[in-house]
Protein backbone atom coordinates (compact mmCIF):
# COMPACT_ATOMS: atom_id res chain seq x y z
CA UNK A 1 0.00 0.00 0.00
CA UNK A 2 1.20 3.22 -0.97
CA UNK A 3 1.90 6.12 1.99
CA UNK A 4 0.49 9.21 0.42
CA UNK A 5 2.56 11.27 2.37
CA UNK A 6 5.79 9.87 1.06
CA UNK A 7 4.39 9.47 -1.94
CA UNK A 8 3.45 13.16 -2.27
CA UNK A 9 7.56 14.05 -0.96
CA UNK A 10 8.21 11.88 -4.17
CA UNK A 11 6.44 14.12 -6.29
CA UNK A 12 7.69 17.08 -4.69
CA UNK A 13 11.04 15.93 -5.05
CA UNK A 14 10.24 15.26 -8.65
CA UNK A 15 8.86 18.70 -9.46
CA UNK A 16 11.35 20.51 -7.97
CA UNK A 17 14.51 18.05 -9.82
CA UNK A 18 12.78 19.11 -12.57
CA UNK A 19 12.08 23.30 -11.64
CA UNK A 20 8.35 22.59 -12.43
CA UNK A 21 5.48 23.90 -10.82
CA UNK A 22 2.30 21.45 -9.77
CA UNK A 23 0.61 23.77 -12.59
CA UNK A 24 3.18 22.99 -14.93
CA UNK A 25 3.97 19.47 -13.76
CA UNK A 26 0.31 18.10 -14.66
CA UNK A 27 0.11 19.91 -17.94
CA UNK A 28 3.39 17.78 -18.71
CA UNK A 29 1.85 14.47 -17.32
CA UNK A 30 -1.63 15.37 -18.66
CA UNK A 31 -3.80 15.88 -15.44
CA UNK A 32 -5.57 18.56 -14.52
CA UNK A 33 -4.05 20.74 -11.45
CA UNK A 34 -6.48 19.78 -8.79
CA UNK A 35 -5.58 16.27 -9.10
CA UNK A 36 -1.73 17.36 -8.35
CA UNK A 37 -3.25 19.24 -5.59
CA UNK A 38 -5.03 16.56 -3.77
CA UNK A 39 -2.04 14.18 -4.10
CA UNK A 40 0.03 16.48 -2.52
CA UNK A 41 -2.37 17.44 0.49
CA UNK A 42 -2.80 13.80 0.86
CA UNK A 43 -6.80 14.26 0.24
CA UNK A 44 -6.30 11.49 -2.92
CA UNK A 45 -4.63 8.28 -3.13
CA UNK A 46 -2.01 8.07 -6.55
CA UNK A 47 -4.34 5.72 -9.47
CA UNK A 48 -2.23 3.74 -11.82
CA UNK A 49 -3.34 5.39 -14.36
CA UNK A 50 -1.24 8.47 -12.78
CA UNK A 51 1.65 6.92 -11.77
CA UNK A 52 2.20 5.25 -15.60
CA UNK A 53 2.13 9.44 -16.54
CA UNK A 54 4.89 9.74 -14.21
CA UNK A 55 6.94 7.45 -15.37
CA UNK A 56 6.02 7.68 -19.13
CA UNK A 57 6.83 11.30 -18.51
CA UNK A 58 10.09 11.75 -16.65
CA UNK A 59 11.92 8.22 -17.56
CA UNK A 60 14.64 8.94 -14.69
CA UNK A 61 12.18 7.89 -12.28
CA UNK A 62 11.79 4.77 -10.96
CA UNK A 63 8.44 2.88 -10.65
CA UNK A 64 9.00 1.27 -7.15
CA UNK A 65 11.05 4.57 -5.91
CA UNK A 66 7.79 6.67 -6.95
CA UNK A 67 5.69 3.84 -5.08
CA UNK A 68 7.34 2.87 -2.03
CA UNK A 69 10.69 4.81 -1.87
CA UNK A 70 13.08 1.86 -2.65
CA UNK A 71 15.78 2.42 -5.23
CA UNK A 72 17.08 5.48 -6.23
CA UNK A 73 15.95 8.87 -7.83
CA UNK A 74 17.14 10.00 -10.58
CA UNK A 75 17.91 6.49 -12.17
CA UNK A 76 18.35 5.17 -15.58
CA UNK A 77 20.71 7.80 -17.78
CA UNK A 78 21.31 10.20 -15.30
CA UNK A 79 23.03 7.90 -13.03
CA UNK A 80 24.87 6.47 -16.17
CA UNK A 81 26.34 9.41 -17.08
CA UNK A 82 28.22 10.45 -13.58
CA UNK A 83 29.62 6.79 -12.98
CA UNK A 84 33.34 6.57 -12.67
CA UNK A 85 35.05 5.82 -16.07
CA UNK A 86 36.95 2.26 -16.20
CA UNK A 87 40.31 2.44 -14.88
CA UNK A 88 43.40 3.36 -17.64
CA UNK A 89 45.78 0.87 -16.56
CA UNK A 90 42.90 -2.53 -17.24
CA UNK A 91 45.39 -4.78 -16.24
CA UNK A 92 45.61 -3.65 -12.67
CA UNK A 93 41.67 -4.88 -12.81
CA UNK A 94 42.96 -8.43 -13.40
CA UNK A 95 43.20 -9.22 -9.80
CA UNK A 96 39.54 -8.74 -9.36
CA UNK A 97 37.11 -11.26 -11.35
CA UNK A 98 33.45 -10.35 -12.08
CA UNK A 99 30.97 -12.24 -9.93
CA UNK A 100 27.70 -10.77 -11.00
CA UNK A 101 26.58 -8.63 -13.40
CA UNK A 102 23.53 -6.42 -13.17
CA UNK A 103 21.05 -4.99 -16.20
CA UNK A 104 18.75 -2.16 -14.71
CA UNK A 105 16.11 -1.01 -17.32
CA UNK A 106 13.85 2.04 -17.42
CA UNK A 107 10.69 0.39 -16.73
CA UNK A 108 11.97 -0.60 -13.53
CA UNK A 109 12.53 -4.34 -14.67
CA UNK A 110 16.22 -5.94 -14.22
CA UNK A 111 18.07 -8.91 -15.06
CA UNK A 112 21.37 -10.55 -12.77
CA UNK A 113 23.84 -12.78 -13.89
CA UNK A 114 25.91 -14.46 -11.58
CA UNK A 115 29.49 -16.59 -11.82
CA UNK A 116 29.00 -20.32 -11.41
Amino acid sequence: MVNEKDFADRLQQIMNSNSLSASAFAETIGVQRSGISHLLSGRNKPSLDFVLKVVKAFPEVDLYWLLNGKGTYPSGNKLLKSAPAPPADLSRTKEKQITRVMLFYDDGSFESWDKR
